[in-house]
């Protein structure tokens, strides 16, 4: 089993900056792919972010590319979203995913990953 909790959201303005995070506790998260998802009020949960056990391989959703880094410390079983020139549209719950499988690319679909935190809300006003 493994536990994920995300910290860090909050209510920023638009252009501002915010770093989420994710601590991992249960088992290693350093074998586990590591991902970031969202959901707005009324709207399907929607792929941000996601990153290999190794940090070889990440993917960004196109609507946040250029704008979102993910990243983990494998040390300290964390995994962290830095948020930089936020919109109104960033505004959702933010959820920090885990996937035990062998896959070669960060997978993108959320049947596919075993364990999630319960979220963290950012707000972003305009």
């Amino acid at each position: 089993q493994v536990q994920l909790v995300e910290s860090g959201g909050g209510l920023v303005q638009a252009g501002d900056s915010l770093r989420i995070s994710c601590v991992a506790s249960g088992r290693t998260v350093s074998t586990l792919t590591m991902a970031w998802f969202r959901q707005a009020p009324g709207k399907e949960r929607e792929f941000v972010a996601g990153i290999k056990w190794n940090g070889a391989v990440i993917d960004y959703a196109d609507s946040v590319k250029g704008r979102f880094t993910i990243s983990r410390d494998n040390a300290q079983n964390t995994v962290y979203l830095q948020m930089n020139s936020l919109k109104p549209e960033d505004t959702a719950v933010y959820y920090c995913a885990a996937d035990r499988g062998k896959r070669l690319r960060v997978a993108r679909e959320p049947d596919w990953y075993d364990y999630w935190g319960l979220g963290t809300q950012v707000t972003v006003s305009s």
